[in-house]
């Protein structure tokens, strides 16, 4: 979309209040902007990205452009490709709350895209005027696009298998061998990979408009940038880095071709979506969007000294989540990406500060969790929280609402220290691989509550969890000092990489362990992309600044560790052949027409699964099908030593092996139909490692 030519001044006229932000109509523009406190508003119309100084600055007038809260104006002429921003003026009284500031160019909160070109974040953080290196808004015109049929794509939530990935990490590094590497349209390259991994969702870390241009700090004479984006600039806008062409404007068309790309094979777009804080930070941090427009609705300030934050984020500040006007934002926001760009799902990092009222105080029935939960529009859109916050605020199995899932960080608590070895755990196991009952079962919720995940972007990646005791963090530049350091991690006898032959291959045992456990559990799995090609952050868990080879995907790997990456590939497609391990329902002793129960627990003998056993390293457990489907039978050994382990005698169909993770690629799993056979009374099941047997008609 190339820039307007765009004329020495434009004609005006009043404009409307509704629909908030930039709308294209048939001649010209309209705007609309909330702000409640300001006694007076700017709109700024630039030539081009690069501009220096507004080609046009029009006065909004109260009595003719301001209808309550709303400041509006229509400009005729004006077409899709403008750039544009705001000036608003006020009170600044930072003592009640109040930060207006004429010099400081603000974006729309509703810009469909952005543009840095001439940005620096330290203009933005003092009292001069900072419009020759403000950021941009651009005008987008969401209608201008061949879907080709498109829309979402509605797979069953028990279905789910969500592949989490970094926009940019995905495909930067040279080994991709995309034509645009870190961009929407280098993941579209790589949908293939995506789709032939089985994966049915991928879950994308921020894309929404982030500040990647402002150095974080300076480590061994480089530095390091917000990599991870989890501090937002625009929420309706695509982030400008991922686009090829963002100062024409291309950013949502973009994101779209990605999306339409992904739905073609078959796989969803879930959205990690930061709406509990903004990138405008603590008092001393930039002004370029909310703070000028309204502080004090936008943000939840400190009672008693309103020129501080409450920061419930651990970011500095706090989204006013439940006031009407947030309220109103998020809500239009989330149906903007449903609507207009055919998103499947969300997921809201630190999602328990959607339920903190204005107060700061978690509400029984927070308006907006419940305003999202019955949205018709959301109505089939996949919601996911994150249940918890930075101050202390945790919600897992009673987060608000009935049909969120949420990320369970028990269950992957309890697998991390049953796989390395803990014992006791064969109680909480059983739970956990059953849909986590204990959390959701008496408040009438279902497994698809629970998003089960071993790790997630936040931590070690799985080969880092096998090989790293403790957190090495060393290159962050704080002195090791981020990052949480309780990983429940075992490095299998030697810290790092190592040329040892035995610890490699535990190591990969162990995370053919972990994939094993998480694709038997009821709930909807997660997993991080790399992690079947045993990508590394060379023990760094908190690699947020790490735009580089650290956090990286290395396109490399899938060959260096085809044997993994096949035992993936299979155990997805396990997962989808049988729904006994996927039912959205509770165990309930259901009997099957071969007088299986649903489930069945064992220890090494059948039916004596230990529960009160606090030395317990082994768990098997039986699987009824039912409507065709096979039985599934379960052996966990988890302690040092092999173990021979009853195998039930089912009338009627003998035991074939699909799974043994002690085994080296391709004996560790079985293609359909070339499992082994298996007739004996018990199995010996070697040290750290899980069989699973099929029944197979006699």
């Amino acid at each position: 979309m190339a820039t307007p030519a765009i004329a020495p001044a434009f004609k005006t006229k009043n404009g409307i209040p509704h629909p908030l932000g930039a709308t294209i109509q048939a001649n010209g523009v309209n705007f609309s902007l909330y702000s409640g406190r300001a006694t007076g508003v700017e709109l700024l119309l630039f030539e081009k990205h690069d501009s220096p100084k507004p080609l046009q600055t029009i006065e909004l007038i109260p009595s003719r452009n301001k209808t309550f809260h709303f400041w509006h104006i229509f400009v005729e002429g004006l077409k899709a490709g403008a750039h544009y921003a705001f000036r608003a003026t006020g009170p600044s009284i930072p003592e009640a709350g109040l930060r207006y500031n004429r010099n400081k160019v603000l974006i729309d909160p509703y810009a469909r895209g952005n543009t840095k070109t001439v940005w620096r974040r330290a203009d933005a953080c003092n009292d001069a005027d900072n419009v020759s290196t403000s950021l941009r808004s651009i005008v987008i015109d969401p209608a201008d696009y061949d879907w080709e049929g498109d829309k979402p794509l509605n797979h069953p939530i028990e279905d789910t298998i969500v592949y989490e990935l970094h926009l940019r990490g995905f495909t930067k590094s040279p080994s991709s061998r995309v034509k645009s590497p870190g961009t929407f349209a280098g993941l579209i390259e790589k949908i293939p990979y995506l789709k032939d991994l089985g994966v049915t969702a991928v879950e994308l870390m921020p894309i929404f408009d982030f500040d990647e241009t402002a150095p974080l700090r300076m480590v061994d004479g480089k530095p390091l940038w917000n990599f991870w984006g989890y501090s937002t600039v625009g929420y309706f806008a695509p982030h400008s880095a991922f686009c090829t062409k963002p100062e024409q404007g291309s950013h949502l068309k973009e994101f779209r071709d990605a999306v339409k790309a992904l739905h073609k094979a078959g796989i969803e777009v879930i959205l990690d979506v930061v709406f509990n804080h903004t990138d405008e930070g603590n008092q001393q941090g930039p002004t370029f969007c909310f703070r000028g427009l309204d502080n004090q609705t936008y943000y939840i300030l400190v009672p008693w000294a309103m020129q501080y934050y409450m920061d419930y984020s651990g970011c500095g500040n706090t989204l006013n989540c439940n006031h009407p006007i947030l309220q109103k934002f998020i809500v239009e926001c989330l149906r903007y990406w449903v609507k207009e760009a055919h998103v499947d799902g969300f997921r809201f990092d630190e999602g328990s500060i959607l339920s903190r009222g204005e107060d700061g105080r978690p509400e029984v029935h927070p308006p907006l969790v419940w305003e999202v939960e019955l949205d018709e529009d959301l109505m089939d859109t996949k919601l996911i929280a994150e249940a918890w916050d930075a101050a202390g605020l945790y919600q897992i199995g009673h987060f608000p609402g009935d049909r969120w899932g949420e990320w369970n960080g028990r269950f992957r608590d309890t697998v991390r220290r049953f796989v390395k070895g803990d014992g006791g755990m064969v109680g909480q196991v059983a739970d956990a691989i059953g849909g986590s009952a204990s959390l959701y079962q008496a408040r009438g919720g279902k497994p698809t509550n629970s998003i089960n995940f071993v790790n997630c972007h936040d931590g070690f990646t799985l080969n880092d969890l096998v090989s790293y005791d403790t957190k090495h963090n060393e290159a962050n530049g704080e002195g090791n000092r981020d990052g949480i350091n309780e990983n429940l991690s075992w490095n299998c006898g030697q810290e790092g990489e190592t040329s040892n032959a035995a610890i490699e291959k535990l190591r990969e045992q162990q995370i053919r362990n972990f994939a094993t456990i998480l694709m038997l559990s009821r709930g909807v799995p997660m997993f991080v992309g790399g992690d079947e090609t045993r990508r590394t952050q060379c023990g760094n868990n908190n690699a947020y600044c790490q735009d580089n080879e650290v956090s990286w995907f290395d396109w490399n790997r899938p060959e260096k560790h085809a044997g993994l990456l096949r035992f993936w590939r299979r155990l997805i497609e396990f997962r989808k052949q049988h729904s006994a391990v996927r039912e959205n329902s509770f165990f309930t002793g259901e009997v099957n027409k071969r007088g299986l129960k649903d489930v069945t627990w064992h220890g090494t003998k059948l039916n004596s699964p230990g529960w009160e056993d606090s030395g317990a390293r082994a768990l098997g457990f039986t699987l009824a099908g039912f409507n065709g489907d096979r039985d599934i039978h379960v052996m966990m050994n988890m302690y040092w030593e092999a173990l021979d382990m009853d195998v039930p005698i089912v009338a009627g169909s003998r035991w074939a092996r699909a799974i043994d993770t002690s085994m080296d690629s391709p004996l560790d799993i079985a293609a359909p139909g070339t499992e082994a056979a298996f007739g004996g009374p018990s199995y010996r099941v070697n040290a750290r490692s899980i069989v699973v047997l099929v029944n197979q008609p006699t």
